[in-house]
């Protein structure tokens, strides 16, 4: 927290110190044909002032931020409708500036620069990790047994949601970087029609996720609930570089990690987030503009950790790890793979302590005979 005042402090004064600098004359004097306005009169009116300083629009846009809370007439209702400008504020270190700037600076000064970075170490470090290891797995033999991994209900339910965070994530890093990789590309008309219809998407795609999230969270909760040998399991990472990886239940330490963390702390606090940046809230809040603004930083950070959350859990459920796709497309894998990846729960399956087929659905015809190609 004290990082984070330090920063917006700085970045306040530099703001403060590049208008004092626009307003202080050059140290070699005023350019040629330079002319300087007139200081107004106490009693000069704004007509008189138009005159004498044609274009000087400051003196009105500060009597339209000094109007206070109360602000102008306007007919709409809703909290600060009447007010254009964000009152000025003072923040610790003596500044003086609007909250609306401060908002700014932190966006563009701490959550672009550094969610973006943050990004990209784990995108370069994920394509590092396959050219230099390659997909996880392979070393028990398929059986050509194969045992229900997901129903199809906990398939539906976990695409629909996985389906509807790609659109908001797609959408979300257009809106917030794109116009630093992808509109010098495109261009700006190209690049403001994407982003609109992104926009859009992005409001469509925000319940769905929250529905989806939320069934999610019901269904897997029990199997992601902490057990005996998850510790070690994360002391020792899994042992997935090895051999042989660390026996573990339905779900590792590291899934039972990721869904605890990024899907329901993370996934709670970005779907409020958005939820009031929709205003689906008018009688809890007053929906003024630094409301707004913390509930966009708010989001912004979440959002962004939980994409690099799971930007590993796509890498392994896709090209990291042999077999982990097929999973959630057929519903089933080889025992196998089941052996190899989550012992434990293979061991209580052959026990009889957890049924092998947990749904009425008959195996697809291509997953037995797709059992000894690992994919």
């Amino acid at each position: 927290m004290q990082a984070l005042t330090r920063v917006l402090i700085l970045a306040c004064g530099l703001v403060l110190a590049a208008a004092a600098g626009a307003q202080a004359p050059a140290a070699g004097g005023a350019p040629a044909g330079f002319v300087a306005p007139a200081e107004p009169k106490p009693d000069e009116t704004n007509a008189e002032r138009a005159k004498t300083q044609p274009g000087n629009n400051a003196p009105f846009w500060r009597a339209v931020r000094d109007s206070g809370p109360d602000g102008g007439y306007v007919s709409l209702p809703g909290a600060e409708m009447g007010v254009l400008i964000q009152p000025m504020v003072q923040y610790p270190g003596s500044l003086y500036t609007s909250a609306g700037e401060a908002w700014r600076q932190v966006r563009n000064r701490l959550i672009i620069p550094y969610g973006g970075a943050l990004l990209g170490i784990v995108v370069l470090a994920l394509g590092l990790f396959y050219v230099g290891k390659g997909p996880l797995g392979g070393h028990e033999r398929d059986t050509g047994r194969v045992i229900e991994r997901f129903t199809p209900f906990e398939r539906a339910a976990h695409w629909a949601n996985a389906i509807a965070f790609v659109i908001l994530a797609v959408s979300g890093i257009v809106m917030a970087w794109g116009k630093y990789f992808l509109l010098p590309v495109i261009g700006s008309t190209l690049f403001g029609w994407l982003t609109y219809a992104l926009k859009n998407a992005h409001n469509f795609a925000g319940p769905v996720f929250a529905v989806s999230l939320l069934i999610v969270i019901l269904t897997f909760a029990r199997d992601n609930l902490p057990r005996a040998g998850d510790l070690n399991w994360l002391l020792r990472f899994g042992n997935l570089l090895g051999k042989r990886e660390v026996p573990s239940h339905r779900f590792n330490a590291a899934e039972k990690l990721l869904f605890w963390v990024g899907v329901l702390v993370l996934g709670m606090v970005v779907v409020v987030s958005g939820l009031v940046l929709d205003k689906v809230f008018p009688t809890l809040l007053e929906y003024t503009r630094g409301q707004m603004q913390i509930a966009h930083m708010v989001h912004a950070v979440a959002a962004t950790l939980m994409m690099a959350m799971f930007l590993g859990h796509i890498y392994i459920g896709t090209i990291g790890m042999n077999g982990a796709y097929r999973a959630m497309r057929t519903g089933y894998v080889d025992e196998g793979w089941a052996k190899e990846h989550h012992e434990l729960w293979y061991d209580d399956i052959k026990a009889g302590k957890i049924p092998a087929q947990r749904s009425a659905e008959t195996p697809p015809a291509d997953v037995a005979a797709q059992a000894g190609a690992r994919g």
